[in-house]
């Protein structure tokens, strides 16, 4: 981190730090020539490492056997969060477009919702600030919004069969293809070309590649048909909607020909406030994924440049 950020070393912001890392296993500095390099924590001795970091330790002795008290941590970057989610406004409503237009009876708080306190790049603890400042703030919203209306006229015979008739058509494919083989493909494709350097040419190549396995995926093969407890099912939906957001993310990526927080674009290298100083908003409609831009509201804060 000498090199990268000098004055902040690895306290520096997390996107600064990723690219750090990743650079150098693209200069083939990585660990005995590996996609990974070494986090030592060893100068902070045992019983502070129990203190503050017992979690970390377990998942390195269970995952890697390795003790991070007497060696060092092997380790790469990934994606650990999104900045986007479900938009929402600072009273926990979900809000439809660019204009703050709220949706009656939807809220949403949490690492869910994306109400805009993050900007490009997360600050440690803040998903904690999502839920317990806007989970309070969504309570007292639904509160309020619940104490000015009637029950919904919900039948519960056509809900409970919706949702059978969705589960059914999961059951009754009995293709080809493999939802393992497509989980991996996604996984690598998405972190190969959409992860934390990221251009034009890849992000194409991701977006075909993503497009294809949207098509493999609906020709999968169910191999367990059981109704009680099948997990088979819930990660075959569950793939399903992250093949969506994979398709979000890489087209949304490709639209904001910039760079800024953890989306970095090498044929873009510098943040554009002219022309990027915005939120995406993606819509599904037949011709597929639509991206408008609501505006960022700047009050206290002016933007500035990053300097370390």
């Amino acid at each position: 981190m000498k090199t990268y950020a000098p004055s902040r070393m690895e306290l520096a912001p997390r996107d600064i730090v990723a690219r750090a890392e990743q650079s150098e296993m693209d200069a083939g500095r990585g660990i005995d020539g590996k996609d990974m390099i070494h986090l030592d924590l060893r100068h902070l001795g045992e019983a502070r490492i129990m203190e503050r970091l017992p979690q970390i330790r377990q998942l390195g002795i269970d995952f890697l056997g390795v003790d991070c008290i007497t060696e060092c941590l092997p380790i790469q970057p990934t994606a650990h969060y999104s900045m986007g989610g479900i938009p929402t406004d600072k009273d926990s409503h979900v809000i439809t477009d660019e204009q703050g237009t709220r949706m009656k009876g939807f809220f949403a708080a949490g690492e869910c919702a994306c109400v805009s306190v993050h900007g490009g790049n997360r600050l440690g603890t803040n998903s904690l600030l999502e839920a317990v400042v806007f989970g309070e703030r969504a309570g007292k919203s639904v509160l309020k919004y619940a104490t000015g209306i009637d029950y919904g006229g919900i039948n519960e015979g056509q809900e409970k069969a919706r949702v059978l008739k969705k589960f059914e058509e999961v059951y009754q494919r009995d293709g080809s293809e493999s939802y393992n083989d497509i989980r991996d493909e996604m996984k690598e494709i998405m972190m190969s070309h959409c992860g934390v350097f990221r251009d034009k040419e890849k992000l194409k190549v991701c977006i075909e590649t993503l497009n294809g396995l949207q098509e493999r995926f609906a020709k999968g093969k169910v191999t367990d048909k059981g109704k009680v407890f099948n997990t088979e099912i819930y990660e075959i939906m569950e793939l399903g909607n992250m093949l969506s957001v994979a398709q979000i993310i890489a087209t949304a990526a490709l639209r904001r020909q910039e760079s800024r927080g953890g989306h970095f674009r090498t044929d873009f290298p510098k943040r554009d406030d002219e022309n990027f100083l915005h939120h995406s908003m993606v819509y599904a409609n037949p011709d597929g994924l639509e991206i408008k831009s609501k505006p960022v509201v700047i009050t206290k804060h002016q933007p500035a440049e990053r300097t370390y």
